[in-house]
């Protein structure tokens, strides 16, 4: 669950709630001001905000406006005096959540800030399905297998290990194993063991016991008690430190823990779910990863392919990804032309699934024409660096990507242009490969000598050399 912000220039107030939603574990924020909520928006987005009307610079109805076009499902709690009728009025018209007048009633603020809470992990988890259906969508065989495999895992409470290159959904597939399982009605939570410092992943896990360590001034649950009856779900498992890796299997093993700094074990009844982009068996071998948590873990097997491996699925994904980043920025949704979408086909995406996402993002910004042809798409898109380099196709990839510019730019006689391209690469490598020799470059060509003169001439070949 993300943090309730409280938004307030009045730091008596922010001390209040501060004090009552830390005794509640209520994760929070706090802004003196709408200015610098407005600036952490850019990179972080609160499950509810708490936020008084009148502050210097923007006000808590500028910051309700602006939250509200771009996140529209979270709830803004406005603060207001009693006598600021007008004010409460335009916050309710602005899609405010509920008002709060001042000065409030502590227990009373609490209680509106949960029912805000339960609105919004609601509406999260109605606006994250239908996100998830369409994001996980694929006509690919690989990715009906998956498909399959959560369909048969639906009713399993056994621990799953998914592997996949960065971008390829695993968090994805691990919420709908979540969701399709018996512990949908329980917490979700998702935690990347690569992107926190060693030193802090212990606490995010396990949770700490106040004055367990400096800095810790309350107790605070971990990961694991937050996923209580539901699913707790870690990325990046293979760089999880190897203290660590003993921790978690001893959870593992006996379903217990410990706070950091705790005496009292806590039991704990989480499923896991667990994915990684590296090959653990060889991590295995290095010693850098446990063989008996290994084992734990691997009980089922996913793999999610590389978009690469599914490119019958780019179309479907590109058309899904403009029309989600249109509704998100609220513009006009654009069109891919045929061309672009068999160019996109043809590339390899490294960054998969979300390079994708972020391609048609980028495009519904940058773009200002309504259909996207290739000339519009980023310049690292549309070059022959794009183009697939694996498996011996890189040339017909190079080949059909000059086809598209061609058709792209109007030119005539496309096809007697890349044709004579053709012929004239096969017959320069075939002379260089055999140092100028011609009568030995007509018969690996499989052509005689006096056609592949007259070829070199028609082609202005000449400078090859007997």
């Amino acid at each position: 669950m993300k943090p309730v912000w409280i938004i307030d220039d009045d730091r008596s107030i922010r001390w209040v709630l501060e004090k009552s939603l830390t005794r509640e574990e209520i994760d929070f924020k706090s802004f003196a001001s709408a200015d610098d909520a407005l600036r952490a928006l850019g990179h972080e987005v609160p499950q509810v905000v708490v936020s008084d009307i009148r502050m210097p610079g923007k006000s808590g109805l500028d910051f309700l406006q602006v939250l509200h076009q771009r996140f529209p499902h979270i709830p803004v709690i406005i603060m207001t005096a009693y006598s600021d009728l007008e004010s409460a009025v335009t916050a309710f018209q602005g899609g405010a959540f509920e008002y709060l007048p001042k000065p409030f009633d502590v227990n009373h603020a609490v209680d509106l800030i949960r029912r805000a809470l339960d609105q919004s992990l609601r509406k999260s988890d109605e606006s994250q399905q239908a996100e998830l259906d369409a994001d996980i969508l694929g006509q690919a065989p690989a990715m009906q297998e998956v498909f399959r495999a959560i369909g048969k895992l639906s009713q399993s409470h056994a621990t799953v290990l998914i592997n996949g290159e960065s971008g390829t959904g695993k968090e994805l597939v691990a919420h709908a194993l979540h969701r399709h399982s018996p512990r949908a009605g329980k917490p979700f939570i998702a935690i990347n063991t690569a992107a926190i410092p060693k030193d802090l992943l212990e606490s995010e896990l396990f949770g700490h016991e106040r004055g367990a360590f400096t800095g810790a001034a309350s107790m605070r649950r971990g990961r694991f008690e937050q996923a209580e009856g539901g699913t707790l779900f870690l990325d990046e498992i293979g760089d999880m430190p190897s203290d660590l890796q003993t921790r978690l299997l001893r959870v593992l093993s006996d379903g217990n823990f410990y706070r950091v700094g705790g005496h009292q074990p806590i039991k704990s009844n989480v499923r896991i779910i667990t994915a990684t982009h590296q090959n653990l068996e060889e991590r295995v071998k290095q010693g850098l990863f446990r063989e008996d948590l290994f084992h734990r873990l691997n009980v089922i097997r996913l793999r999610l392919p590389p978009l690469r491996e599914r490119r019958e699925d780019i179309p479907l994904l590109a058309k899904y990804f403009l029309q989600k980043s249109a509704s998100e920025l609220s513009v006009e949704q654009k069109q891919f032309s045929d061309a672009t979408l068999q160019h996109l086909k043809l590339q390899n995406f490294p960054g998969n699934v979300r390079q994708l996402e972020n391609l048609c993002h980028w495009l519904t910004v940058m773009t200002p024409s309504k259909v996207v042809e290739v000339i519009d798409l980023p310049v690292e898109w549309r070059g022959e660096s794009a183009a697939i380099t694996a498996e011996g196709r890189d040339w017909k990839a190079a080949l059909a990507q000059q086809a598209a510019l061609a058709l792209q730019r109007g030119d005539d006689r496309i096809m007697d242009t890349l044709v004579a391209q053709f012929e004239s690469t096969l017959i320069m490598q075939a002379l260089k490969h055999t140092n100028g020799r011609r009568i030995e470059a007509a018969t690996l060509l499989g052509m005689g000598r006096n056609t592949l003169t007259r070829k070199i001439q028609e082609l202005g070949l000449d400078n090859q050399g007997e």
